[in-house]
């Protein structure tokens, strides 16, 4: 899960780094044809004579490059650095060409209002809006049949298993298998209800029936399931979907048409085929990943700094008042269940846990040491985290990770509890500056943990660490 993770990642920047590599020398390229190619006459309001400034390429190049990013948002907004759905290098083209002419009607207004700044010539920006789009039709023609290429040579990103054996499996079976930049590929096929495979679905795929399935995703480890056929009840269906909460399994469906499906259903395609599945949440955007991320390490180096002094005085007086260490470091559960250290100021006596079941701190707790209640009070013990944000292992907002023991006990008991898990931990959270901390339902936090999953934005994460500042309610 985390190599599929890292592959998203890569390819959208790779793309985006080969796509700003066109897009400068496109634009560069229509400075020459303008100036110096001798194709456009010198004359007209549109195309005024040319007087020869010998700081001509340089001005352009600084101005290509400083409009960039307004490509770069614009392609994203079109989803031109999403996972490839389309089969044919084909079904994307229409949208690179809008991405093109919008990002260059938006320079053309930029370029008018801060003329200068950005000296682009009307001439000039609607010229690179031929230039730009053949240059980055090529490039991505080039890069489709690159990533193809690459594909068949790296093992798949996505392990499928397909529940039914019908003629929807037989064509999802061939879909994955013949479109290798999905990174999917089928690797078994479960009959259901005692239905007779289909001829088109090849022997090595069957792997049993509905009975086997925990088995099967177990030793094949399956990282998305795909239910086909109406053989499952409603409550086997939810059953199954529960099933894949649990593990964090992504589930799709070939959807029937009569039947109700709730509000957080997507619709997508593998090469023509409909699948529906529960909504993808924000963070699976690989931009909005990058975006977190660079916004993490800025935040937790800050933080450090800043830190450090308060850290150090901290650090004095816990020796001071209690021999032992002075941090605490526990295991707990990062995204996708992956167990990390997370490094506290150490607030308890040394040998608070070694005689007891873990359990959570409750407000006057024997086993605190006073520097440790006003540690915790005002949320002190927790700044060694910033260490925990920069690593990798946390981000400076989103679900408080938990400790292994407890999320096996939570797991069974509380609705979509491992949802939280969908993205890193955070240092703080939407629960905690509303006053869900410490001993306190696990029900409701979850509920505020998934809100700030399914709204989440970068304004949302600057809220919270704003709120955090000033929130110290139930800090005990």
């Amino acid at each position: 899960m985390k190599n599929r993770d890292s592959n998203d990642a890569l390819s959208a920047l790779l793309a985006a780094g080969v796509d700003l590599c066109a897009i400068w020398l496109a634009q560069m390229l229509a400075v020459w044809i303008r100036f110096d190619s001798g194709w456009i006459p010198q004359v007209g309001r549109w195309i005024p004579p040319v007087v020869r400034d010998p700081d001509l390429y340089r001005r352009y190049a600084l101005a290509a490059a400083a409009v960039l990013p307004v490509y770069l948002l614009v392609f994203q907004i079109l989803k031109l650095y999403s996972r490839p759905q389309e089969g044919t290098f084909s079904g994307k083209i229409p949208r690179i060409i809008r991405a093109c002419a919008f990002s260059v009607l938006i320079v053309l207004d930029i370029s008018a209002l801060l003329k200068n700044v950005i000296p682009f010539s009307n001439a000039v920006v609607l010229m690179s809006l031929a230039t730009v789009t053949v240059l980055v039709l090529i490039e991505r023609a080039v890069m489709f049949e690159f990533e193809i290429a690459l594909a068949r040579r790296s093992p798949p990103c996505h392990r499928t298993l397909i529940l039914g054996a019908g003629e929807d499996a037989s064509r999802l079976v061939e879909a994955l298998s013949a479109e290798p930049r999905l990174r999917t590929r089928a690797v078994g096929v479960l009959t259901l209800g005692g239905e007779q495979a289909h001829a088109g679905i090849p022997a090595p795929f069957l792997c049993g029936d509905y009975a086997d399935l925990e088995r099967v995703v177990a030793e094949r480890r399956i990282d998305q399931v795909i239910l086909t056929g109406h053989a499952l009840s409603h409550e086997q269906t939810v059953a199954l979907i529960l099933f894949c909460e649990q593990r964090l399994i992504r589930f799709n469906m070939v959807p029937d048409l009569f039947r109700m499906l709730t509000s957080r259903m997507e619709f997508n395609l593998i090469t023509g085929i409909p699948l529906l599945g529960i909504s993808r949440w924000p963070l699976d955007q690989v931009w909005n990943r990058i975006l977190k991320r660079a916004f993490d390490m800025a935040g937790a180096l800050c933080g450090l700094v800043l830190a450090a002094p308060v850290m150090l005085v901290a650090a004095l007086l816990i020796v001071r008042e209690s021999p032992g260490p002075v941090f605490y470091v526990q295991e707990r559960c990062g995204r996708r269940g992956r167990a990390f250290r997370l490094f506290k100021l150490r607030t308890m006596r040394p040998d608070a846990e070694r005689a007891r079941q873990p359990g959570w701190t409750v407000a006057d707790d024997p086993r605190r040491t006073r520097v440790g209640a006003w540690l915790r009070r005002y949320n002190i013990d927790e700044l060694p985290q910033f260490w925990n944000v920069l690593r990798g292992d946390m981000s400076l907002v989103g679900p408080r990770p938990e400790r292994p023991y407890f999320v096996e006990q939570f797991t069974p008991g509380i609705a979509h509890y491992m949802w939280r898990h969908v993205s890193k931990p955070g240092l703080t959270g939407w629960a905690q500056v509303n006053g869900l901390r410490g001993d306190t339902s696990i029900a409701e936090r979850v509920k505020y943990d998934l809100y700030y999953l399914e709204h989440w934005s970068l304004a949302f994460d600057i809220k919270i660490l704003i709120r955090t500042l000033l929130a110290f309610k139930n800090a005990a």
